[in-house]
């Protein structure tokens, strides 16, 4: 069963459909059974979901009316092993509809709400099934269980409990209802963010209005308005172009234009998410005091490493208060420096920071964008990253001809050092307006081994990085390129992992572990004999001088308690919103400002928030786990100096973090770092990576 997951599924529909043609049940003949994307029929899902709800019921079914005794094979395993069909059809769909959406498909995700929580509900809140799980559960202590089948067994009894298995018939019932609501809600918050995001488009025809832009920016924008039907150049919100607008345009009115329309996504307009945010608030908070939390933040830290929300705040609070006044401080520096260069405006505000810290870079480390993207070619960039984990790990990619969702989409068969095939990746690099904004790692397949049948896994990694024009392939910015790393950690957690049930493998770990293997890797992005092995400029093959290289290093944390900061900003957010008892009487606009006061560095713009268009915390998995990242940056700062002790490529080091890797959540996350580490963590080590304490 996937524990957590299940809880956003449902079933009580039995399809009586001919289902044999069903491409999304049928199996494939692809190699590995890889999903066969060129068959798949938008028309296909329901009639999929309905046979796989259907079949997981009667699933549950065998294992309550097994006439057997409980046993840990009979019941606990059983029940891990259940809903593969649902698990299948889930994976694809949700995972394309995030990637290469359309509107037929976004209405299947809201019909698919209630008959998905009725799933739910059928598994978690079934009686006789968790009569049966507690009756194992009891005697575990004279079961002898090896330590992944006795984890799998808690958190399966826990599961259950955190799920409303011990509420009274009335509150299952009101339980039911709230995560129904809940599931409309957040696919609503997320449908508006995109619809709102897309909606804008700044189209210039005057060329004298492109002042300051490179050429890559401008042939960018180029091409986006021919896509887009239009004259001249158009920019829109996606991240290459709002974040190259903002970084170089001479014109602060555009730019502020583009800033208020990127911070005022989903706000005051047609798709206003205003409403959806206080009513999921509310629900939240109902649902997790229902089932005897204080609040929904409690709810969801107990089974995380921080254990508590008093601990996320105080973990907030320690990387906070040393950085503070240093962000101050570079902002002061920043104020300085544009007053010497011709700023002439009476405050340096929020549209202004990427401009003018991008000429201060430029001005003190000699170091642009501009300059780096031409040894940053992303086909090079693929290669490099490959090659990491074949220096690293062993494993090897050969990109094969297998059907994808979109032309974009590139798949890699990859092998382990031995030759054994160990998963398809999945590489969608461009942006369009059928895909969400960001980065993000997913899989399509998890890892499992099922009656002594190993399943291997089908991992993709998604961005939305420059596409290539008729004259200039893709070239990515060094950032982008570090983004890319931390997605592949991500990658690699998933194609690495070594289990047997699929709850465990992979990226199931503790929601503040799941970002160590990738903020780890960020890391390479900044040594200079992993760079000199690579970036060559896509013209003349002339490798990146070291000279850049070095400045890229100096550069490394330039400006890093700020940007330390704005990530502080986001997890006082989503902690003020979730530990929340009541809906607050003010505005939604109001009550951000009020939670980012503590940690602010920048003035306040009127009528502009991140709430309305943050879908990490109101329709992602990030509700009352934002903090995650910065305590995985912990962790991941005080890992990589092992790395940087032994060698950034030494073979022991890197054997022992690819057993963590393997290891997914079968042991418990605190012991498997320790076991890496030798010592737990301490927020001090991220504060002494960015130069914010010595």
């Amino acid at each position: 069963m996937k524990k957590e997951i299940i809880a956003l599924a449902g079933l009580a529909l039995i399809c009586s459909c001919n289902m044999e043609e069903n491409v999304l049940l049928t199996e494939s003949q692809l190699p590995y059974g890889a999903p066969q994307f060129d068959k798949i029929r938008t028309s296909d899902y329901m009639p999929a979901f309905k046979k796989a709800f259907a079949d997981g019921k009667a699933e549950i079914d065998a294992i309550v009316n097994n006439p057997d005794a409980p046993t840990f094979e009979n019941t606990i395993e059983a029940l891990e092993y259940s809903g593969n069909g649902y698990a299948k059809v889930a994976a694809i769909f949700y995972n394309v509809n995030e990637a290469n959406t359309s509107d037929e498909m976004q209405q299947i995700a809201e019909e698919l709400a209630p008959l998905e929580n009725e799933y739910s509900t059928y598994i978690n809140q079934n009686e006789a099934l968790f009569a049966r799980v507690k009756a194992v559960y009891d005697q575990r202590g004279s079961l002898s269980l090896e330590p992944d089948r006795m984890k799998l067994l808690t958190d399966t009894y826990k599961s259950f409990q955190r799920n409303g298995a011990e509420l009274n018939a009335e509150d299952k019932k009101t339980l039911s209802e709230l995560d129904e609501k809940l599931s409309l809600l957040t696919l609503q918050f997320q449908k508006n963010a995109l619809a709102s995001t897309n909606a804008f488009t700044m189209n210039i025809t005057d060329s004298t209005q492109l002042s300051g832009l490179p050429g890559f920016i401008r042939d960018m924008a180029a091409e986006t308005a021919k896509e887009k039907g239009m004259e001249g150049w158009a920019f829109d919100l996606s991240a290459p172009s709002y974040g190259g607008f903002m970084k170089y345009s001479d014109r602060r009115d555009l730019r502020e234009k583009m800033y208020r329309a990127y911070n005022r996504r989903a706000f005051e307009d047609e798709f206003d998410n205003t409403e959806t945010i206080r009513q999921i608030v509310d629900l939240r908070y109902k649902k997790a005091a229902l089932l005897g939390y204080r609040d929904y933040a409690q709810y969801q830290t107990e089974r995380r490493m921080v254990e508590s929300p008093e601990n996320v705040w105080n973990f907030l609070s320690r990387l906070a208060d040393p950085a503070l006044p240093v962000a101050l401080d570079e902002v002061a520096q920043l104020k300085e420096f544009a007053a010497r260069n011709g700023f002439e405006g009476e405050e340096l505000m929020p549209w202004d920071f990427s401009f003018w810290a991008e000429k201060m870079r430029v001005a003190k480390y000699d170091l642009s964008d501009e300059a780096l993207k031409p040894y940053f070619r992303l086909e090079n960039c693929i290669d490099a990253i490959f090659s990491l984990a074949n220096r690293l790990y062993g494993i090897s990619f050969k990109e094969i001809d297998v059907p994808v969702y979109h032309p974009d989409v590139k798949v890699y068969d990859v092998s382990d050092k031995d030759g054994s095939h160990l998963a398809l990746f999945y590489a969608d690099f461009f942006p369009r307006a059928s895909k969400r904004s960001g980065a993000w790692m997913t899989s399509f397949q998890e890892q499992k081994i099922e009656n002594g049948v190993e399943q291997r896994p089908f991992i993709s990694l998604v961005t939305n990085f420059t596409k290539p024009t008729a004259d200039t392939p893709s070239l990515i910015t060094h950032d982008e390129f570090v983004t890319m790393l931390h997605e592949f950690g991500h990658s690699l957690h998933g194609m690495l992992a070594k289990g047997r049930y699929p709850g465990q493998t992979g990226t199931n770990v503790d929601h503040d572990f799941v970002e160590l293997p990738s903020q780890i890797m960020e890391n390479w992005g900044y040594e200079k004999e992993y760079l000199q092995s690579f970036a060559k400029h896509y013209q003349t093959a002339e490798a990146l001088p070291d000279s850049l290289i070095d400045r890229i290093i100096a550069a490394k944390n330039y400006l890093s308690a700020y940007y330390h900061m704005r990530q502080l900003q986001f997890g006082n957010i989503d902690m003020a919103w979730h530990t929340l008892t009541a809906l607050p009487d003010m505005p939604v606009i109001e009550f951000e400002q009020q939670a980012v006061k503590p940690v602010q560095v920048m003035p306040t713009v009127d009528g502009t928030l991140s709430s309305t268009s943050f879908n990490h915390i109101f329709a992602g998995g990030y509700a009352a786990g934002y903090y995650s990242y910065k305590w995985a940056e912990v962790l991941a700062a005080d890992a990589f100096s092992l790395f940087s002790e032994k060698g950034i490529f030494d073979a022991g080091t890197a054997a022992s973090f690819r057993h963590l890797l393997e290891q997914g959540g079968s042991v418990e996350a605190a012991k498997l770092y320790r076991d890496f580490r030798g010592h737990s963590p301490e927020p001090e080590a991220l504060l002494r990576q960015l130069d914010i304490i010595e």
